[in-house]
């Protein structure tokens, strides 16, 4: 199942559960894990992309170390929310994990990079060392954003 509404795919997940951020870019997916309760969202391995074959056979052993419920993605929408090639690569990525039996939520990743950008310069990080977090972090970024939403669904 494969979701854009935080709703949606809460419904999937009645008794919660760890879930997955993942930042999927052209070289490298960023990983992010929250706790059970969905309260907070941390960096986790960064996977350099290979074949697509390699690539979710990394995320299906992460998930299965981490006893991962659920998958949240971040979609690259244009700034006027509209779908660009990029995006269009990302939902074929969520539907290619779809046989991982579990819940897929899309979500709109457009300001995640630059706040974390933002956040790392603010710590006076070297250009080399934000390169080396960037993924994780925005993986992080999108997540909290996600399990903040699922957090104050009405139950």
């Amino acid at each position: 199942m494969i979701a854009t509404l935080a709703a949606d795919f809460a419904a999937a997940l009645p008794d919660g559960g760890r879930l997955i951020g993942l930042d999927v870019g052209t070289k490298t997916i960023g990983t992010a894990l929250c706790d059970a309760g969905w309260s907070f969202a941390s960096g986790a391995p960064l996977i350099r992309r290979s074949k697509f074959t390699a690539d979710k056979a990394a995320l299906a052993d992460l998930i299965g170390k981490q006893s991962v419920r659920g998958i949240v993605i971040g979609l690259p929408l244009n700034m006027d929310g509209s779908d660009s090639p990029r995006t269009q690569s990302t939902r074929a990525f969520a539907r290619n994990l779809a046989d991982m039996a579990l819940p897929i939520l899309l979500w709109d990743e457009r300001w995640s990079t630059v706040a974390v950008e933002r956040m790392m310069i603010e710590q006076d990080l070297s250009r080399a060392k934000r390169a080396e977090r960037v993924d994780s972090l925005a993986a992080a970024h999108i997540l909290q954003g996600a399990i903040d939403a699922l957090a104050n669904l009405p139950r």
